[in-house]
């Protein structure tokens, strides 16, 4: 008889569906038309409805199953009880058949931390920019993303009625990546991807400094990432501290995946433990290649001015 998948790939194959499950969920909501919007800190830092019940949705799936990880989703919510509806207990088959690298083979569930951003793009998200939004579940050892799964739930969305709508992605680094084709720009191009609702001077002058052929603006941090493994951009460039680790946790790790790179805006690498801050305070760098060139091409007040963890 084989021996039971590892944990990880336990883990991986749940969270696929969970992902799934929340997709669904943000759906519905927009689809209601009651999308319950607070603010929080401010008008580019909302909270909806889809929020809170896909992230009780994730959390209570995955804890259920998984009683001693550690969760950290974005959204403060009150203890309460989770309706049964939210609770998403399938797998995917196709994940739990892939073999684990061997040095994630032996890690315990208690030794693991994951990083939920129940709605990537929140701001876009009521304002119809669809496709900016993902969903984001990102899975941390000793301090590493190492595996990390991202919905699109209005994936395909600009096709009108009948088309699929939403996808699935994944990726572990030491494993690959599954769920859409990589590509990548042409090497004699450099395009930028930056933030669309969180720009300032700093933010502008980084962009500038990378000589870039054309930049693109838009919202969510994992909507960028897709962007690079997609051929879509090749640097993610945002020299401002407002990211926050469950927005970069899922995407570093799909990135790392396939041959990228995400740190800070100095080079050095963002840690993923439990007891981390939140705010990613040096910015996020993020590329498929040439990472050192992007790197150099930061402005030394820049350097100065976002200090690394």
């Amino acid at each position: 008889m084989s021996a039971s998948p590892a944990v990880l790939m336990r883990l991986v194959a749940r969270a696929f569906t969970v992902a799934e499950k929340a997709g669904a969920i943000v759906r519905k909501v927009l689809h209601s038309g009651e999308l319950g919007i607070v603010e929080k800190t401010g008008a580019n830092d909302l909270q909806t409805l889809a929020d809170r019940l896909a992230q009780q949705s994730i959390c209570a799936s995955l804890s259920r199953s998984f009683p001693k990880i550690t969760i950290i989703g974005e959204e403060d919510l009150p203890p309460e009880e989770i309706k049964e509806d939210l609770i998403e207990s399938g797998h995917s088959e196709e994940i739990l058949q892939k073999t684990c690298p061997a040095e994630y083979r032996d890690l315990k569930e208690e030794e693991l931390v994951v990083w939920v951003d129940p709605l990537d793009g929140t701001k876009e998200y009521t304002e119809g920019l669809l496709d900016n939004v993902t969903v984001l579940i990102g899975i941390a050892y000793k301090g590493r993303a190492i595996a990390g799964v991202i919905n699109q739930p209005f994936y395909n969305y600009q096709l009108g009625a009948g088309a699929p709508l939403g996808r699935t992605m994944w990726g572990m680094p030491g494993l690959g990546a599954f769920g859409f084709q990589l590509q990548e720009v042409p090497g004699d191009r450099r395009i930028v991807t930056t933030t669309r609702s969180h720009s300032n001077k700093q933010v502008t002058d980084c962009v500038d400094a990378m000589e870039p052929h054309e930049v693109i603006r838009v919202g969510g941090a994992g909507n960028k990432i897709i962007q690079l493994v997609e051929g879509k951009a090749s640097a993610y460039v945002f020299a401002s501290p407002g990211c926050k680790k469950w927005d970069t946790c899922a995407p570093e790790a799909l990135l790392h995946a396939v041959g990228g790179k995400l740190t800070d805006m100095h080079g050095n690498a963002y840690c993923y433990n439990a007891n981390v801050k939140h705010m990613n305070s040096a910015g996020v760098l993020a590329t498929l290649r040439n990472h050192e060139y992007y790197v150099s091409r930061v402005p030394q007040s820049v350097l100065q001015a976002l200090k690394s963890d």
